[in-house]
């Protein structure tokens, strides 16, 4: 009987990065509909889609510049599904770009 390898640490990382996404996006869509909050057809379709990718693929981009190695999500993938969190908490969408507001 052979033994398996034990796994390396970067595939471990990558494991628990993929795990941390798919969580965040099930609790973003759950506390959405706890709250009562509508999240546009968009929205809706874009954690659909980013899940499918993770579960596929192990991370929802496929330019390795586009996000950190060994992170499953892109930096405006996970500012998107901040934003989305954030809306379904019933937060004032924080502003990204551009002046702040005027008084």
């Amino acid at each position: 009987m052979k033994r398996k390898p034990p796994p390396s640490p970067f595939e471990a990382q990558r494991k628990a990065a993929q795990r941390a996404a798919l969580n965040a996006l099930k609790r973003a869509r759950r506390s959405a509909e706890k709250a009562g909050v509508s999240l546009s057809d968009w929205e809706g379709e874009f954690l659909d889609s980013v899940g499918e990718r993770v579960k596929t693929h192990g991370r929802a981009f496929a330019d390795p510049e586009k996000g950190a190695p060994g992170q499953a999500l892109s930096a405006m993938q996970g500012r998107k599904l901040k934003e989305i969190t954030a809306k379904a908490k019933g937060e004032e969408p924080k502003r990204w770009w551009g002046r702040k507001k005027d008084p």
